[in-house]
């Protein structure tokens, strides 16, 4: 369990675990407002195969499998090559931030299994497949809430702009009757919180209260710089620099129908995201926009396809340009999503080692502070049953537990520099932890 996950998966399938399976009625010192459909999953699967980490990894075999799947049906719809079918999902696949949420118990996969359930029902025309997909797409989480709702988008607009139906034709009984149904759980939960509780995402006594708020004309120019930062992250940089020398050689003849589509489906799908992400702060995570990185991803392979000779060459860069971005690792003071590539992996085994030392020179887990996301209790992480917690960082306590993984604010890391001296590392692959001490006066 790790980042947000650590809330989404194990504080909030603990909660069902321990209570009811079907009380979705989370205790306000932790509810983020989210529906606890991975939580509810996880507790299912605890109950019938008992309360571990593998447990955990197993409840999510069924939409991963899923999502692979989808993913290789969708690439199948637009390369019309069987033979390349498979480099083209391949390419796809090795989106590090993709290749993160594959490793982790997190929410994003079995959003992204409906999201590309319902797109390839609307691709292969199969209403039924269409509807199950945004069924369940819409009750996942409040963003893939904002996922159905760019389905409905990109399947009106392509019918509006890119097979140029009418409108009447367009919004026929069954057409509307489909998100109706669709969107039908996600409409019954947020109805049914905000009767018992008044709010959906934060409130007064909220512990992410302070970091909600409307962006200021300066916070949304920012977040209008990070989002660009989010889509050319961990190697995705290649695929755009790619994209555009492509778009000044071949001009207009780069956009065929299929591209046309692509990237109608890569806006929309993630237009409701976007939107909120510019003018509200604390919601600019890298996985929020997977859906559209995979899109843009495959209009490259298309394009080079195409229109490219020197296929196998350009190919080979943009793999490894995406495969080598799980290794980007930024200065300490330069904030980065650590869910969103590979490169948080040999953290996990550190982190072991670490409480290992702790507990070897009895240096209790409740003196030792830390950061987010391991300012839980141990068990939140690893389900190995271990109550202890750690306490959040406050900057006076005599030991603090440190890893490049956490990122911290700038006055926080003069404190450790000036006030604490390091009396142990750990250190694999350029992720470390450090055990602080302070010093004596």
């Amino acid at each position: 369990m790790f980042w947000d996950n650590v809330l989404f998966a194990s504080r909030m399938g603990n909660q069902l675990y321990e209570n009811s399976l079907f009380n979705w009625y989370m205790p306000d010192s932790f509810d983020p407002g989210h529906p606890p459909f991975l939580g509810f999953i996880l507790a299912i699967a605890w109950k019938i195969f008992g309360h571990h980490l593998w447990v955990s990894h197993l409840a999510m075999l069924p939409f991963t499998i899923g999502l692979l799947y989808q993913l290789h049906v969708f690439v199948n719809y637009y390369v019309k090559d069987k033979a390349l079918v498979f480099f083209a999902f391949l390419l796809v696949l090795v989106d590090p931030t993709l290749s993160a949420q594959l490793v982790l118990v997190n929410p994003e996969v079995p959003t992204l299994f409906f999201f590309f359930l319902a797109i390839n029902g609307i691709l292969y025309n199969k209403y039924y497949i269409k509807l199950i997909g945004l069924f369940f797409l819409s009750i996942v989480s409040f963003r893939s809430m904002m996922l159905a709702a760019g389905v409905f988008l990109f399947d009106f607009s392509n019918y509006l702009f890119l097979n140029k139906e009418k409108l009447k034709n367009i919004l026929t009984y069954k057409f509307i009757l489909s998100y109706v149904i669709g969107s039908l759980p996600g409409l019954l939960y947020v109805s049914w919180r905000l009767k018992t509780k008044g709010w959906l995402q934060t409130h007064p006594d909220s512990p992410w209260v302070d970091l909600w708020h409307y962006a200021s004309p300066t916070e949304f120019l920012r977040n209008i710089v990070v989002l660009g930062h989010r889509y050319v992250d961990f190697g995705r940089i290649f695929i755009f620099i790619f994209i555009i020398i492509s778009l000044f050689i071949f001009k207009k003849k780069l956009f065929t129908k299929d591209i046309k589509q692509l990237i109608l489906l890569a806006i929309t799908s993630v237009i409701g995201i976007v939107i909120t992400s510019l003018i509200a702060t604390n919601t600019m995570g890298h996985r929020y926009f997977i859906s559209s990185y995979l899109v843009i991803i495959l209009i490259a392979f298309i394009i080079l396809n195409q229109f490219y000779i020197n296929k196998k060459l350009i190919y080979s860069l943009l793999f490894i340009g995406l495969v080598t971005g799980n290794l980007w690792i930024y200065p300490r003071n330069i904030a980065q999503g650590w869910d969103a590539s590979l490169a948080h992996i040999p953290y996990h085994n550190l982190r072991q080692d670490a409480i290992q030392y702790l507990n070897e020179n009895d240096i209790k887990i409740e003196e030792t502070v830390t950061f987010f996301p391991n300012s839980t209790y141990i068990d939140d992480v690893d389900l190995q049953g271990d109550k202890r917690i750690f306490e959040k960082y406050t900057s006076v306590n005599k030991y603090v537990m440190y890893s490049n993984v956490y990122n911290l604010d700038d006055e926080e890391y003069d404190n450790l520099d000036t006030n604490y001296t390091i009396i142990k590392k750990f250190n694999n692959l350029r992720i470390h932890i450090y055990i602080y001490k302070l010093k004596e006066k």
